[in-house]
């Protein structure tokens, strides 16, 4: 049924657990596994510079669970999606519809304004821009899913 998982990472405790559903219906489906980073820039006089400062950190990371995700039988790849305008989770959709995914799954924090405080702005906007089914894997399991 999915024959492109896109499993959205930032690096944090959440996408990790996401990563857990992300290789259960990858196994249960011969599914494959496309790590997506979005790394968004800031511009300004001296040039771009990543948002998050520990983003070489975050990349280690998630090419070491890429190759974890290989040497578990999975068919795996990592693709960082860069972007200087757009927003995480256009980046998001954007490498999703790259590689053709049936399916994203991504973990949230579930902070901020009333809005997002249950799914979070980045899993929010995911649920209204994706061409495909979005997964969202929270602490407590799978709160939110949408058919695309």
């Amino acid at each position: 049924m999915f024959e492109t998982i896109v499993w959205a990472t930032d690096g944090s405790e959440e996408a990790d657990r996401a990563l857990s559903l992300v290789t259960e219906l990858a196994r249960a489906h011969g599914s494959k596994v496309v790590a997506v980073h979005a790394d968004e820039i800031l511009v300004g006089r001296f040039g771009g510079a990543p948002v998050l400062a520990d983003e070489e950190d975050i990349r280690v990371k998630i090419e070491k669970q890429v190759a974890d995700l290989r040497d578990a039988g999975l068919s795996s790849d990592f693709v960082v999606e860069t972007g200087v305008r757009h927003g995480v989770a256009e980046l998001i959709v954007a490498a999703a519809a790259k590689v053709d995914a049936d399916l994203i799954v991504v973990g949230t924090h579930g902070r901020g304004a009333a809005a997002t405080a249950v799914l979070g702005s980045v899993a929010k906007d995911l649920l209204h821009r994706a061409h495909c089914p979005v997964l969202v894997s929270t602490a407590t399991g799978v709160k939110a899913a949408t058919l695309g």
